[in-house]
């Protein structure tokens, strides 16, 4: 800041007038006793004030600094607050994945190159699995984070907030209209990465019958819980092997196709940037109104706080009535609360449920759950349930080249039925990348690596719905050929 100076011109080496405007500005501001140093360049408190405002993710820096060094005594001395003996506590682990994920959320943004192909999100998922994996993390953090990420579930209220808010903060069209379109690139992508990646590695020596019940079918599961687990269960019935040894298999494709995907959607972001005419920037479809954008995001008349609580409330009560419908009988026909969540809140916006201002209120939730949660959540996946050993054991030449021509089979295939089929292609692309990725996990790291986190929804379907129906043919013509 530099200092005030008073308007009035006068000669150099004259006496400027005591004008009263001036005579007030001085009195105004802070004075230096005994320094001739103007106030306005003291480090307090201006000083201060702009080492506060340099942050990292949400952090403010010296924040930041306080809290690695409290984290840090607590782990050397094993004294926890609430006078446990490990940090299982909610205040100290929102600071350890607070800490964790913006600062390895900040390395991946600073990274050329790296920074422009989804750096913060490669690095706030997959370093902590590393540094996890060889004990560069203490291990009372690792087995902690790993405790209260899987106690939690905390997954599934970031992801309900980000899709009930994405939803409700939608344009009426752009929902009806998208959700009909998205099935068309989704279902030819499916179609053609499968018959490309069996093809592929077939000619590389794995095997059709491997290479598509090992590979390709993981790869576009749905993810671990939803994906590899129930294909693994189905492959050792049927083929009357342990249920372990199966889950082994499937679940490298399931871990490096997460990762490419990852990388591609970062790609195409940046590509996106450089060639605008190819990106709704998060919207669908060309000439649709969302209200999501920048220049609308400011809470603006009379949005209140009661009103930001209340879209969380609807959030979760939508998520709970997923899975309490998720539940009922037949038990063939039941699909994963998100799923169910997400039709729910389908309805409620096209049935004019909620009141404007209260979508508004879960716009909000959207957008705090996008910027605070985000890179700690990623952090948390990457300790808890991203195991580096699975995820190196992909890298054998032949597997690798498997599940990246999978994948770019897939993007490359959404991209081009989506422009046919008048969607922005590269939203098309990655709405597909999704059907590729880990699960809830993955399509919260692809979107993050997209900067496209309003598409959660799209990505819940490719995932949730397009997984589940994978999986289900998958088993049905494994037993047919077994």
């Amino acid at each position: 800041m530099g200092s005030l100076r008073c308007p009035i011109r006068t000669p150099r080496n004259s006496t400027p007038p005591h004008s009263t405007a001036c005579h007030a500005m001085s009195h105004d501001q802070p004075t230096d006793a005994g320094h001739d140093q103007p106030a306005a360049t003291r480090f307090w408190p201006h000083g201060w004030w702009s080492l506060m405002e340099r942050r990292v993710g949400i952090l403010p820096l010296p924040v930041l600094v306080v809290l690695a060094g409290l984290l840090t005594a607590f782990v050397v001395t094993g004294r926890f607050p609430a006078g446990g003996k490990t940090p299982f506590d909610v205040s100290t682990m929102l600071a350890v994945l607070a800490v964790g994920g913006f600062v390895c959320a900040e390395i991946g943004k600073r990274i050329p190159l790296v920074k422009d192909i989804g750096g913060a999100a490669i690095f706030a998922t997959f370093i902590p699995s590393c540094l996890a994996y060889y004990h560069l993390l203490p291990d009372v953090i690792v087995q902690t984070v790993t405790d209260f990420t899987k106690a939690t579930n905390f997954l599934y209220l970031f992801i309900a907030c980000i899709i009930v808010g994405s939803i409700l903060s939608m344009d009426r069209t752009v929902l009806i209209r998208g959700f009909l379109k998205i099935f068309i690139p989704l279902a030819a992508g499916s179609i053609a990465a499968a018959v490309v990646g069996t093809g592929v590695g077939t000619l590389l020596g794995l095997g059709a019958k491997h290479t598509f019940f090992y590979i390709v079918v993981p790869i576009m599961g749905g993810g671990v819980g939803e994906g590899a687990i129930p294909l693994s269960v189905g492959y050792a019935e049927i083929l009357h092997l342990k249920q372990g040894d199966e889950f082994a298999r499937v679940l490298p494709p399931v871990m490096f196709g997460s990762l490419t995907a990852i990388l591609l959607s970062g790609t195409l972001n940046y590509v996106g940037r450089k060639f605008p005419h190819l990106t709704g920037e998060g919207r669908l479809q060309p000439g649709e109104h969302n209200d999501l954008q920048p220049q609308q995001e400011e809470i603006t008349g009379h949005l209140d706080v009661t009103h930001i609580a209340a879209g969380a409330s609807i959030a979760i009560t939508l998520y709970l009535l997923g899975v309490a419908v998720g539940t009922l009988p037949p038990e063939a026909l039941r699909l994963p609360a998100p799923v169910v969540m997400l039709f729910l809140a389908v309805a409620v916006k096209l049935a004019y449920g909620v009141p404007p201002i209260l979508q508004q209120g879960a716009g909000v939730v959207y957008k705090f759950f996008r910027t605070a949660v985000t890179y700690p959540l990623l952090f948390a996946i990457g300790v808890a349930l991203t195991p580096w050993d699975k995820l190196m054991a992909a890298l054998h030449p032949a597997n690798l080249i498997t599940i990246i021509a999978t994948v770019v089979t897939l993007m490359a295939t959404g991209y081009c039925v989506g422009r046919w089929v008048k969607l922005y292609p590269i939203e098309a692309a990655i709405v597909n990348a999704c059907h590729s990725g880990q699960g809830g996990t993955g399509d919260v790291a692809i979107l993050t690596a997209a900067n496209r986190m309003q598409m959660m929804p799209f990505a819940q379907i490719a995932t949730r719905i397009g997984g589940a129906i994978t999986v289900t043919l998958a088993l049905i013509l494994l037993k047919v050929l077994a």
